[in-house]
């Protein structure tokens, strides 16, 4: 069962004589995530949001919270520079914190290839709006796989970065700053994670707020049909969607990506509203998680219980990349291309099912094409 991301070692890992060795006869490799499988061309702006109602809960002394969000949108064209992948400090951040002594370079991992074209103007039009949430210790961008997917196929995305939640964060002032207040700590904060998904719910509701206000604080707001958003995120990010949906009902349908539930999710929280559970196969199968098993009777409206064979809990993020190229993938490990196309299928197609009303078959039951997904229903 993986309770969150901050034990997480990922298997990049290698001896810091292997590193050097390794370093000195093989070139950098080339990194690129999959193509995006709808039919626009994708854009990417950045936003920097300031809740001045609310102090930083993890470092006070830094004033009003402050957040970092990636917006991704159906594009006009493909026209203007690739969107950078991370910034060189924060690829830095992200070897040194989840992958020590990885012969990959920082620089590589920065310079991962995308599709989003940064600041490309806009496609017109009216789309809903999906949040997306990263796993605890992880920056944003370990979800660019799914936000430029959720983008070409016609929905405004809202990436975010919650600060000193993420291995890394470079602001505006050039300052990066890592989840040292919380990763590094002899023990979690009062309250355990469930604190940390209690300030993602207000950090989630705040970039909704900042969206769709009167005066939003993204100039391509009004691509945004604000009367259908959703959400999905990935281990605590997924656990931060439910959360989010309990306390905040414009969220109409969310998706818990290998996430644990801290607690489980109450009877009622979600009303009617739509929740999709997926995961691996070793860590929530029914009988592995009891948060699963516990939740599952309680999400009282439209639901499904997903696992893919042959994924580990970074299958469902960008980072499957990054072992791969690290030459690191276990032994019966699905391709990072084939466990982020299931992803992407079934969380598109998701949201595609209840914020667009289209039918979905895929996800009615098992399909010969996708094999690897199981579905259950304790």
């Amino acid at each position: 069962m993986k309770k969150h991301l901050l034990a997480l070692a990922l298997p990049l890992l290698m001896t810091p004589c292997a590193a050097t060795s390794a370093a000195a006869t093989t070139p950098a490799p080339t990194l690129e995530l999959p193509r995006p499988t709808g039919p626009y061309a994708v854009g990417r702006d950045i936003v920097h949001l300031v809740d001045k109602s609310r102090t930083d809960p993890w470092v006070p002394k830094d004033g009003p919270r402050q957040l970092m969000v990636s917006m991704y949108y159906p594009a006009g064209a493909a026209s203007g520079a690739a969107a950078p992948y991370l910034t060189i400090q924060e690829a830095r951040s992200l070897l040194e914190r989840k992958a020590p002594g990885t012969s990959l370079p920082a620089e590589s991992v920065a310079a991962t290839r995308t599709y989003a074209r940064a600041a490309a103007p806009p496609k017109r039009g009216r789309y809903p709006l999906v949040l997306l949430s990263p796993g605890l210790g992880l920056p944003r961008a370990s979800l660019t796989f799914l936000a430029e997917d959720l983008g070409s196929r016609g929905y405004v995305v809202a990436l975010v970065d919650h600060a000193y939640e993420s291995s890394g964060t470079t602001f505006p002032d050039g300052r990066t700053l890592t989840c040292a207040p919380l990763c590094d700590q002899p023990k979690p904060p009062e309250g355990g994670q469930a604190t940390i998904t209690r300030s993602r719910t207000k950090d989630l509701s705040f970039v909704i707020d900042e969206l769709t206000d009167r005066r939003p604080a993204w100039k391509n707001a009004g691509m945004i049909n604000a009367r259908r958003i959703g959400m999905a995120g990935h281990s605590l990010g997924g656990d931060a969607a439910a959360a989010t949906m309990a306390a905040d009902e414009r969220v109409l349908a969310g998706a818990n990506l290998d996430g644990t539930f801290h607690p489980i999710v109450p009877a009622g929280s979600l009303g009617k509203r739509a929740f999709l559970l997926m995961g691996s196969q070793a860590d929530h199968v029914p009988g592995k998680d009891h948060t699963w098993d516990g939740s599952w009777p309680n999400l009282g409206g439209w639901k499904r219980w997903l696992t893919v064979s042959g994924t580990n809990h970074t299958s469902f993020t960008d980072l499957a990349i990054l072992q791969k190229a690290a030459g690191r993938s276990a032994p019966g490990d699905l391709s990072p291309e084939r466990s982020l196309h299931l992803t992407r299928s079934y969380v598109g197609a998701f949201f595609d099912l209840h914020l667009k009303h289209k039918k979905q078959p895929l996800l009615d039951g098992p399909t010969p094409d996708n094999s690897e997904a199981t579905f259950h229903n304790p």
